[in-house]
């Protein structure tokens, strides 16, 4: 099998299994069981097999089971490979498939950071953190108060 397909097949895997642990997952398991209907599967049975994957796959990444979740994608990437396999021109679809479901596994934004410096005004660089060694700051005095901060008469 061409390397390409491997790699189509490993992704395939990875985003399956993503979607099968977000609030996607019965949205994009129709559309999965239908990829897996053309290469001869039948639609009911995939449903069932991708549903009781969920489902193990759930339970165990509950039990912090990372092995069984491991043997789960290993599992998808095998059948996604052989199907690939059996029918070549399934990868275009396939990768048709994973872009459209890829929004569908992407995690929301995180909060932005906001960070609030106390303590008057800070001239230079402000740094926030826990334990820093070896690192060096060189930065210009602060300004003379009271006057023409260009030093200019």
């Amino acid at each position: 099998m061409e390397p390409e397909l491997m790699t189509l097949a490993a992704s395939g895997a990875a985003t399956l299994v993503g979607l099968m642990v977000s609030e996607s997952w019965a949205q994009a398991r129709t559309r999965l069981a239908a990829f897996f209907t053309r290469t001869g599967s039948e639609p009911s049975t995939t449903e069932q097999q991708l549903d009781a994957a969920q489902g193990e796959l759930t339970t165990a990444r509950a039990a912090g089971n990372d092995i069984v979740a491991a043997d789960i994608e290993a599992e998808w990437r095998t059948r996604l490979r052989r199907a690939l396999q059996a029918d070549p021109a399934a990868a275009a679809e396939l990768r048709a498939l994973l872009d459209e479901l890829a929004p569908l596994t992407e995690t929301p934004a995180a909060a932005p950071v906001t960070n609030t410096i106390t303590g008057g005004t800070q001239h230079g660089p402000v740094l926030q953190g826990r334990d820093f060694s070896g690192v060096t700051f060189h930065t210009q005095p602060p300004p003379p108060s009271g006057g023409n901060p260009t030093g200019q008469p």
